[in-house]
């Protein structure tokens, strides 16, 4: 699959995620794991980027099994972005699926 596109999608997995409940880096990264392979690697510069541009804010929790966790929390913004990626996603495979099943119109 394409990188570019991949990355994508695993934007849009996250804020997902975070949208339904607060998580801490690692729990995001095995949760998607769950469906596909991802590393670390992939999450935590989403997880910068997305917080940088204000669609997560952050808090510490302690922990009971290690130092204390940062949280992501999704702010008005991100449920906003999020909204905005999950209707171009519904129309963009809407269109692949329609090309897939050969109903292009001539």
């Amino acid at each position: 699959m394409n990188t570019q596109f991949r990355k994508g999608v695993i934007e849009m997995c996250i804020l997902a995620l975070i949208e339904r409940k607060d998580m801490y880096g690692y729990e995001i990264v095995q949760s998607i794991a769950y469906y596909t392979e991802i590393n670390e690697g992939t999450v935590y510069p989403i997880l910068r980027r997305l917080t940088q541009e204000e669609y997560f804010v952050t808090y510490l929790k302690e922990s009971t099994v290690g130092p204390a966790r940062k949280y992501y929390h999704m702010t008005e913004k991100g449920k906003g972005y999020l909204g905005s990626l999950k209707a171009d996603w519904n129309d963009f495979s809407k269109m692949v699926n329609d090309i897939l099943r050969g109903e292009v119109l001539e």
